[in-house]
């Protein structure tokens, strides 16, 4: 080979190191392109935002926000979803492992200190609110179920925790996804769940806003009641 046919084995070489190094992270999302969009996809990123750090561990940091204006790509708000999600999913594995709430910690908490009490999330936690039905065909995926769901319009809330060394995914309903966002930015409990209460057209009852919480808990949503 003479010169220039040297380096372009290493310029090769480089991108398909590339194409490993997402698909480790976003392995739903190249499933769903195959192997030629999927590379397409990858080249162009990587000409947009090429890795500038020693480890490739937040070279897809960027990949949702660079799907929303790829060219020729098609179901790009699904696929803009889909990358959404997985890469919260990365971001929750990595994070530093905290404290989770136990039931124990739940029941020492006095009834009347409820209402002034904040919940702190743990590191790990992530909340998203999507268009598109990319929970569901990941689902699918992860059961190595080939039968996916055509990709289309729908909202879906979820939150995405890491406990031990489990990342676990919480679906959430509309009204569940407002009172934990409001929670995990520091409002009091008494007046997130009033204000859900408010906003809500199917008004939750005391019954379900505690199964919400004791399930919030247990999947690792939070580190700790702050009275």
């Amino acid at each position: 080979l003479d010169a220039a046919q040297r380096v372009g084995v290493y310029h090769d070489m480089y991108l398909l190191r590339m194409e490993e190094a997402l698909e480790t992270d976003y392995p739903g999302l190249s499933h769903f392109l195959g192997s030629k969009r999927w590379s397409r996809l990858v080249a162009g990123y990587v000409d947009a935002h090429p890795s500038r750090g020693y480890t490739l561990n937040v070279l897809g940091s960027k990949l949702g926000e660079y799907v929303s204006g790829a060219p020729r790509l098609s179901h790009r708000g699904f696929c803009r979803d889909l990358a959404r999600l997985e890469w919260a999913i990365t971001e929750a594995g990595d994070a530093p492992e905290t404290p989770v709430l136990t039931d124990d910690h739940l029941a020492g908490v006095p009834p009347d200190a409820w209402e002034s009490a904040r919940l702190v999330p743990t590191e790990s936690f992530r909340l998203l609110a999507l268009d598109y039905n990319a929970p569901a065909w990941l689902d699918t995926l992860r059961d190595d179920d080939h039968d996916h769901p055509l990709p289309r319009r729908r909202p879906s809330w979820v939150a995405v925790c890491r406990r031990g060394d489990t990342v676990r995914r919480v679906p959430l309903t509309r009204p569940g996804h407002g009172l934990l966002d409001s929670l995990a930015r520091g409002r009091r409990v008494g007046d997130a769940v009033e204000a859900c209460l408010r906003r809500s057209r199917s008004r939750p009852t005391g019954g379900q806003v505690f199964a919400w919480f004791r399930e919030w808990a247990r999947a690792g949503v939070f580190q700790a009641v702050e009275l």
